[in-house]
């Protein structure tokens, strides 16, 4: 077995503080030390360690310098073992994570990044290449001295696709389980007593909906998670092989970070029914195609500061989207472990390395009650997750970098329990604004798009009038009246950065928006760079056909304009290099390039297969 089964992955970075996350098959937690130019860095060390399973450490390395480090200077920065055994064997290891030339892992800081990576909605078994694997050649070019490097990695949502499995996936998931011990679980409330036994359940496979209670308060729920042909309230209608239990979520992690583990999984068809067969192949090919890139893209998160935040398919799709579906899900004891066990993943893998002292209550809680048969406090852990309000997060630098939490602090309708409910809340939004005010500018990271495409938005809120906002996933920042009131007062108070970049993902498919205030001389100047997915797309025929509705019934001109909330604001779209209209539908990683001034705005999409394209602004900007 690999002492080193995932990362290391370089998180949160500042002028002389680093996090190193990664994950060990033993128990012999490493240290962390730091050089530049092959000379020690002075300074403090420590490391958090959760045992997540017999053979399944997850670690959280830091080193605080005694100095800053120089701008934009590679730091060094090497894993010790206190076993010479282990250390002799992660020697061999990290072969694979250099670079040509290169002998040690690194990473630069810089207060003022120039080139900012963005990308979302990383779908495995999604028939395409990985865009995020183009990070991995951006550094080889850096690294031969062909180019700069990028200054840092920011993942908008969707990082795995917890209910939209793959058949093979959920098989290597088990293996892995199985192979790292990782801890199972009691469940209440469910057709199984507990989740070591989803792996040889008849209905573990692709009839997952069959494991739900089968009661009548539960009619919704049997649809919920696992893909009915309509989504009443909770769920993709591609979710037959959904998460349940903490181990699948941890192993997903595992899998989708790193190819350590894949080179001893065999997929086979034990379990699967027959009518799925083609299905499951089908799947297999692509995932295939996904695991090979693998190497590429855990190298290159081992040298670029990464930072991440939730969207719904991290946890379930429709998450949180309206007061109905919470009042379902959360009232009954299976979906609600669910759901908290997504989020003890996403703390564990994510969000722990985006700001660590926000979460270190939570940290330390899952530490004391983790032990050697599992949570023992399963619930009240999963009770603290859903009370906590601090997922959101800011990155010091010049222009400071707010990311946004939009899945938890939801400004729930009154009128309508199913209506959607708004993105953020007022207090999370008044506390976003008190953040940026006064700023020269400011880079706003949301997941969903502030400023989204009017033709789709306007066809969600057709739904929404006949009670059908789960049906077309009406999550748009203009569909609750409130929240939308006041993020678009945001942009218009006389004190709001006068330069604004937003950058967004979810919708899986990518463009450029520059917005100016109407009837205003000192209007900001805000640019939404949206760029999604990295491995996965919309489909190619209907995105051509609402581009174009969009661009005839919303043109500059047209009077369907005046009945938008954005009616007081200019929005022109900047049309890419490659494709066609407005919107550009590829995988691809966002590239944002920007001046010290932050005054020039330049966005490119890094397709998957290496191209290019350039949204640049018009002319008369």
């Amino acid at each position: 077995m690999p002492l080193v089964i995932a990362g290391p992955i370089v998180r949160k970075v500042t002028s002389n503080l680093c996090y190193i996350w990664v994950v060990t098959s033993s128990d012999d937690a490493p240290s962390l030390t730091l050089s530049h130019d092959e000379a020690p860095i002075d300074g403090d060390r420590q490391s958090e360690t959760i045992c997540v399973g017999t053979h399944a450490f997850i670690h959280l390395l830091s080193f605080s310098a005694s100095k800053p480090f120089d701008d934009s200077a590679r730091v060094s920065y090497q894993l010790h073992f206190d076993n010479k055994e282990h250390q002799a064997r992660w020697h061999k290891e990290q072969q694979a994570l250099l670079y040509t030339g290169q002998s040690t892992l690194s990473f630069h800081f810089t207060e003022t990044p120039k080139t900012i990576l963005h990308g979302s909605c990383r779908k495995p078994h999604f028939h395409s290449d990985d865009a995020l694997a183009q990070v991995d050649t951006l550094h080889e070019h850096a690294f031969g001295q062909k180019s700069s490097f990028p200054d840092l990695l920011l993942m908008t949502g969707d990082q795995i696709y917890a209910d939209d499995v793959a058949g093979p996936m959920l098989k290597a998931i088990h293996s892995v389980i199985a192979r790292l011990g990782l801890f199972h679980e009691t469940l209440e409330g469910a057709v199984v007593s507990n989740t070591q036994e989803l792996a040889t359940h008849p209905h573990g496979y692709y009839e997952r909906e069959q494991l739900l209670p089968q009661i009548s308060t539960n009619t919704v729920l049997s649809s919920l998670f696992f893909g009915a042909k309509k989504k009443p309230v909770f769920t993709s209608v591609n979710a037959q092989n959904h998460l349940i239990g903490s181990a699948e979520i941890i192993a997903m992690y595992l899998l989708v970070w790193s190819d350590t583990l894949w080179a001893e999984i065999t997929i086979d068809k034990d379990g699967i029914p027959d009518k799925y067969s083609a299905t499951f192949d089908k799947e297999n090919e692509a995932l295939k195609g996904f695991v090979k890139q693998l190497p590429q893209v855990r190298r290159a998160l081992a040298h670029i500061p990464t930072y991440m935040i939730f969207d719904d398919h991290d946890v379930t799709d429709d998450w949180n989207l309206t007061r109905g579906w919470e009042q379902e899900v959360y009232g009954n004891p299976l979906s609600k472990r669910m759901i908290g066990n997504a989020l003890i993943g996403y703390l564990l893998c994510q969000g722990w390395g985006n700001a660590p002292k926000k979460v270190t209550a939570l940290i330390e809680k899952l530490k004391q009650s983790t032990g050697e048969q599992g949570i023992a406090q399963h619930d009240e852990i999963i009770d603290d997750l859903l009370d906590f309000d601090q997922w959101h997060y800011r990155l010091d630098t010049t222009p400071p970098i707010e990311v946004l939490d939009t899945r938890t602090q939801r400004w729930r309708s009154e009128s309508d329990m199913n209506k959607p409910s708004g993105l953020m809340d007022w207090e999370a939004l008044c506390d976003f604004q008190h953040s940026i005010i006064g700023k020269e500018s400011v880079i706003v990271v949301s997941a969903a798009p502030i400023y989204g495409v009017k033709v789709i938005e306007a066809i969600q809120k057709v739904f929404t009038f006949f009670g059908k906002a789960l049906t077309v996933d009406a999550e748009n920042w203009m569909a609750h009246k409130g929240t939308a009131n006041v993020m678009l007062n945001i942009f218009r108070h006389y004190k709001t950065p006068p330069e604004f970049i937003i950058l967004s993902g979810d919708v899986h498919y990518s463009f450029v928006y520059d917005v100016r205030l109407r009837f205003r001389r000192n209007s900001p100047h805000i640019t939404q760079f949206t760029c999604s997915g990295l491995k996965n797309a919309f489909p190619d025929g209907l995105i051509k056909w609402l581009d174009r509705l969009n661009r005839i019934l919303y043109r500059s001109k047209s009077p369907l304009n005046l009945f938008t909330r954005r009616r007081n604001m200019s929005v022109k779209a900047r049309e890419p290099s490659m494709g066609y209209g407005e919107l550009f539908n590829g995988c691809a990683i966002g590239v944002l390039k920007i001046s010290h001034k932050n005054t020039d705005v330049q966005c490119k999409a890094l397709l998957s297969n290496g191209k290019e394209v350039e949204f640049p602004t018009s002319k008369n900007d």
